[in-house]
């Protein structure tokens, strides 16, 4: 196992918004405003079996030529899918700079929706190590590079918390994560994202009430009924998946109580100004205490924003590939032919 010597402080582009995207809101809504970029052509489609019948689609992205860059593997974000305009742009990027990138749509997500009928939830890492460990061999020979945007960072980070169980897992990224979801769900409903909190709420139910999905007519009710993202979970997630309530769904899956955990580098990329995630659930972890873990927290940005001067590409997909090439893990700098799981 990799020993726990201190993450020194990563060195990356600094972030500085571009115009006329300045302040939180705008660097958030900037791709719904703007568009994002194109899909990729081409792209190969998998379904990864689940332990229980179900199977999870996945869309794979090849850079032009064959390079010795591990795999990255893309986990989106509430209501998300491959589809979503910050993974496309990420998927984008990263297979220009020469990694191979898989996009994986958890459980009830567009499109595994025609294959699965069940839900995901903030810390169902269960599918994650099933999707994992059934990609081909082929495809994992130089290791695995775990990216999470958003709900997916706090999949990511929890895995990672978890030990990484027993798979070729190099290192993990995490971008505008709410690591504290509890505080996270509290503040998407504050007054001031009431526009934020309606859209979030009607995609959410939208997905769960998607006609694959396998539910009884009360937990049918209950999502229709949920007035707050609160009551969603409440009612209809805490239950579903065997919890309390959302008090418990919240604190048995929030990425801040895994941290101590990860054993592999791992860099969490956050904006200050995120409207969606409170500053405070940050400010309150001892970054120091965790020697595995590398921050990168920004004072702008918004929420899966960072878009900065001097590039298109956002800062958050920029910094992640700068990161992982320090850690000799870009496409030049990884010479290793197989990795093996960390015992």
């Amino acid at each position: 196992m990799p020993s726990e010597t201190p993450a020194s402080p990563p060195t990356l582009p600094p972030f500085r918004e571009r115009a006329p995207w300045l302040g939180g809101d705008l660097q958030t809504l900037r791709n719904i405003i703007i568009g994002g970029p194109p899909e990729l052509s081409g792209g190969e489609r998998l379904l990864l079996a689940m332990p229980d019948g179900d199977r999870l689609a996945a869309r794979l992205d090849r850079p032009g030529a064959e390079t010795n860059a591990p795999l990255i593997v893309l986990t989106h974000g509430l209501a998300g899918s491959e589809s979503s305009r910050h993974g496309i742009a990420t998927a984008r990027y990263l297979v220009s700079q020469g990694w191979p990138v898989l996009r994986l749509n958890l459980r009830g997500a567009a499109p595994s929706r025609a294959t699965s009928g069940g839900r995901y939830h903030a810390g169902k890492t269960e599918d994650l190590v099933a999707a994992l460990r059934g990609l081909p061999a082929e495809l994992v020979s130089r290791g695995i590079v775990l990216i999470g945007n958003s709900l997916g960072g706090n999949l990511v980070l929890k895995f990672m918390g978890e030990g990484g169980h027993g798979l070729p897992v190099l290192a993990a990224v995490a971008v505008s994560t709410p690591i504290d979801l509890a505080a996270s769900c509290a503040r998407l409903m504050a007054p001031r994202n009431f526009v934020y909190h309606r859209y979030m709420l009607d995609e959410m139910k939208r997905e769960a009430l998607a006609p694959s999905a396998t539910l009884t007519a009360a937990e049918r009710a209950a999502i229709a009924g949920a007035r707050t993202l609160y009551e969603f979970d409440d009612r209809f997630v805490a239950p579903h998946f065997g919890y309390r309530g959302a008090p418990d769904y919240y604190e048995s899956n929030a990425a801040k109580n895994f941290l101590a955990g990860a054993r592999l580098p791992t860099l969490i990329l956050h904006a200050l100004d995120d409207p969606w995630v409170p500053a405070e659930s940050y400010a309150a972890i001892d970054w120091s205490r965790l020697p595995m873990i590398e921050t990168a927290l920004t004072q702008g940005g918004g929420h899966m924003g960072f878009h900065g001067v001097g590039s298109l590409t956002p800062w958050h997909d920029r910094a992640a590939a700068q990161w992982l090439t320090q850690k000799g893990l870009g496409p030049a700098s990884h010479v290793r032919d197989e990795v093996r799981p960390p015992q």
